[in-house]
């Protein structure tokens, strides 16, 4: 019995040890290729941005400025558009069949929106801070600025676990707007130029995306432009869009694996 505990406990070591090893490999770089640029509103802080059947979508932050619209995604106009309370900092969102599911930053509590009207069905809460959401088809998927991802049941809208995010085997945190592209978690980190992209399985970083450059500087307004935020990958036409806060493009790029 002893001898069979031993071989249970040397195994049980050994796939530690490849967990560990497979969540330090390095991560694929990837650069990116611009397909094309659309205009994006410059009085929208964006804290989310997606696609449900074609139609973009975004939310908004800032104190007094928070809003969930519906944007025509070739001129940038909004149209459709329903204003978050003065005392609210909206954050990120995400579709859920017929609904748009919304976060706020401090309030500790996030709205359920009717997907056609933008009109708000129900209010519900949840522990910490709220900063990006998306959804792998089961679970919704929401960020508070650590290193932690937590999942919630959609309908219920309670948690039902956690993850934290490591970028070779370190966990990486401030993590911002959220969105799922092709059975992985694509994510801002608040103040970088870069994407990160995370495995839902283990939390680790398989990919990052460099997107310094990506805004001209010419097209940066002082005091006013603010940093990259915002994915949304349209699964119909398989195109991704990233922009940023108060930016005047919306960008539709394809990545491109750096040769190292």
């Amino acid at each position: 019995m002893r001898r069979a505990a031993l071989y249970i406990m040397m195994a049980f070591a050994a796939l530690m040890t490849a967990v560990a090893a497979s969540d330090a490999q390095e991560p694929v770089i990837y650069d990116y290729r611009v397909i094309n640029t659309f205009p994006h509103d410059t009085d929208a802080f964006t804290q989310g941005l997606f696609f449900h059947d074609g139609e973009l979508y975004e939310s908004t932050g800032q104190y007094g400025e928070s809003s969930v619209r519906k944007v025509e995604i070739e001129s940038g106009e909004v149209a459709l558009k329903t204003d978050l309370p003065a005392y609210i900092f909206g954050e990120g969102a995400t579709s859920w069949n017929d609904k748009i599911i919304s976060l706020t930053w401090r309030a500790g509590e996030g709205y359920v929106f009717d997907r056609e009207n933008l009109e708000l069905k129900k209010k519900f809460a949840y522990d910490g801070e709220g900063w990006g959401l998306t959804h792998d088809g089961e679970r919704l998927i929401l960020s508070d600025g650590t290193a932690v991802l937590r999942f919630l049941d959609p309908e219920a809208l309670v948690e039902t676990g956690q993850m934290t995010v490591t970028y070779k085997g370190k966990a990486i945190g401030n993590l911002n707007e959220l969105e799922w592209v092709e059975g992985d978690i694509f994510a801002n980190v608040w103040q970088k130029n870069y994407i990160l992209r995370i495995s839902p399985d283990t939390g680790a970083v398989t990919g990052v995306i460099d997107l310094r450059g990506l805004l001209p500087a010419e097209d940066f307004v002082r005091g006013r432009t603010d940093v990259l935020n915002g994915i949304a990958y349209d699964e119909e036409t398989k195109r991704l869009f990233v922009t940023g806060k108060y930016w005047p493009t919306l960008f539709e790029i394809e990545l491109v694996e750096r040769k190292l």
